[in-house]
């Protein structure tokens, strides 16, 4: 038995990196996984390699309202309802506030801190319509503390885990549970981006990161994206988490809880 046998899940991002670890750890689980993305040729070899039957691939720009209908009625047409959502898409760019273009800032809006809103505005009402079930808000361990250089991501991962409360409050009367992941930094593409260019030396990339959180994370490591994996199905999972709805929760090796002088 699996702790999300019947469950049908829809996983924003879910191509590749953390979003990609989600869908197979899910699935591992019992759950049927719709597989959300805008890398098509990447989601529907995942969605293939999940199983058929136990997964579909649609094409989903979080920003886009009309993507997320569309969304929704393919995986009702797969599978006959949805009862969980993982809000996992996000972009990061790194710029200092006074030089950040409003056009970048509204575009790190859109895709993390809208794509959120769609998300929720979209699905909980087929949630709710399904019996209740459980939401999952990828936030940050910026969206509960500040980080030079990344302004707009930290503005919008602190208001996801607002979206975040004030959703479980609006959503518990339906029985859905509603909260957030903060990840620390989490070896993906989006804190090692040497892992989308094909001439990067890797290797040489994720040896200069383990050595920068080392020294900057108490446990002295990265983390990996298979351990954020595990704390949202144990948020998606009604054994694991039933009694709880409205939380942020931290996954970052420690790195939140202050400065070490040592």
């Amino acid at each position: 038995m699996g702790k999300l046998d019947g469950r049908v899940v829809l996983i924003t991002g879910a191509a590749r990196g953390q979003g990609e670890q989600e869908a197979r750890l899910f699935a591992s689980e019992g759950a049927k996984i719709v597989v959300a993305d805008v890398l098509d040729d990447q989601g529907e070899a995942v969605a293939k390699d999940l199983g058929n039957g136990n997964a579909v691939y649609v094409h989903l720009d979080v920003s886009k309202e009309e993507d997320w209908v569309a969304a929704v009625g393919s995986a009702k047409a797969a599978f006959g309802k949805i009862d969980g959502l993982v809000n996992n898409a996000g972009i990061l760019r790194f710029n200092e506030l006074v030089s950040t273009p409003l056009d970048e800032f509204q575009q790190i809006i859109q895709v993390n801190q809208v794509g959120a809103f769609l998300g929720i505005k979209t699905v909980a009402p087929e949630i709710g319509a399904a019996g209740g079930g459980s939401i999952v808000n990828t936030s940050s361990y910026t969206g509960v503390t500040g980080m030079a250089y990344v302004g707009a991501y930290t503005a919008t991962k602190h208001a996801i885990v607002g979206l975040t409360r004030v959703a479980a409050l609006e959503l518990a009367a339906q029985k859905i549970r509603v909260n957030a992941v903060c990840p620390g930094a989490i070896d993906t593409a989006m804190s090692n981006p040497s892992q989308l260019d094909p001439e990067a030396n890797t290797e040489e990339a994720a040896q200069a990161l383990d050595e920068l959180y080392r020294k900057l994370v108490p446990l002295g490591r990265v983390g990996k994206p298979e351990e954020v994996a595990r704390l949202a199905l144990f948020l998606s999972s009604e054994e694991d988490s039933a009694y709880i709805t409205g939380q942020p929760f931290v996954v970052d090796g420690g790195w939140l809880a202050g400065v070490s002088v040592l």
